[in-house]
């Protein structure tokens, strides 16, 4: 709880310093445009923290979203299928995607690094195929509630709104917290991450429980995506999605994340989503070059990683003299 605590001061310090640096920080439209942000970037953010808690990492996720942003926007558009089954059908299909990503890590004993990253080539490649290297999009086509449900708004505090992406954070951040932390399922995933030998040694079926980690990941990022594709109204397949999975991996580890696997929370990588998109907000509010955002997030993963590093020696340092 205590690097939870620590990230929560960071992030009001941080908006603090915005706020009196830039006053349009605090403007509704900002605001609500930031917490649609955080939303969207924070539900796949959770998903790639599970994966990272056993010890994988998912490079793919920036390709799944344009391969499944050009299937949604065809079977819903050029197809013409009702939008329940549409959604469906995405989310299935992301399964499929997870649980062969899981199947290559633990029957075939593949490095997680090298199925992902093969995933990131493949699925783009294909989302631009299948878009035949133009953009697809709704143009005038309205889906009613559908549009509500991803792109409405919930008037608080009088001028400030609330996007509806943000209850969809909040309901799957609830979701995955009682998974992760009141769970055995979720006790499985720290025990295979610290020590995945010892873990299948206590009776743990680790294959089963590592390649679930991928299926769980791929179901957010389908519901992430899913609001992607609503709120931009359009996908670009050699652009759409590009890097998100470095925006993932850096709120994980941001908010407590270990790469090496065992540690972290749902509030640690919500936390660290919002404070990597504060910084990317405070980039866009004071004017600097927009592809300064990569320097932002590389600084951001390094310091994070560093960080874990110097904990990691701390305890080991620890423990020997305790021994």
């Amino acid at each position: 709880m205590k690097k939870e605590l620590g990230i929560a001061a960071l992030l009001v310090v941080l908006a603090v310093v915005v706020a009196i640096m830039e006053p349009h920080f605090l403007q509704p439209d900002n605001i609500r445009a930031m917490l649609n942000r955080i939303s969207m970037y924070g539900i796949f953010s959770i998903g790639c923290g599970i994966v990272i808690i056993t010890g994988g990492i998912d490079l793919s996720i920036g390709s799944v979203f344009a391969l499944m942003g050009v299937v949604l926007v065809s079977l819903l558009r050029q197809y013409h299928w009702p939008w329940p089954l549409a959604l469906a059908a995405v989310t299935a299909g992301c399964m499929v995607l997870g649980a062969l990503h899981g199947l290559l890590v633990t029957k075939m004993r593949l490095q997680p690094f090298i199925v992902t990253l093969c995933g990131l080539l493949i699925y783009r490649s294909q989302a631009r195929y299948l878009a035949d290297e133009s953009d697809k999009g709704f143009g005038n086509q309205t889906f009613g509630l559908l549009e509500t449900l991803t792109r409405g708004r919930i008037p608080v505090f009088g001028h400030y709104e609330i996007p509806a992406a943000f209850l969809v954070l909040l309901a799957v951040s609830i979701i995955m917290w009682v998974v992760l932390h009141w769970s055995i399922y979720g006790r499985y995933l720290y025990a295979v991450g610290r020590n995945e030998e010892a873990a299948r040694y206590s009776g743990i079926n680790t294959k089963l429980v590592i390649a679930s980690a991928y299926v769980v990941a791929m179901i957010l990022v389908a519901i992430s995506g899913i609001l992607f594709v609503f709120d931009i109204r359009s996908v670009t397949p050699t652009t759409f999605g590009g890097s998100y999975e470095l925006y993932g991996i850096a709120a994980a580890v941001l908010g407590g994340c270990s790469l090496r696997g065992g540690e972290g929370s749902i509030l640690g990588i919500v936390l660290g989503a919002a404070l990597l998109q504060l910084l990317m907000n405070l980039v866009t509010l004071l004017n600097f070059p927009s592809c300064q955002e990569g320097a932002v997030m590389g600084v951001v993963i390094l310091l994070g990683v560093t960080f874990d590093q110097f904990l990691a020696s701390r305890r080991g340092a620890a423990l020997a003299v305790k021994a």
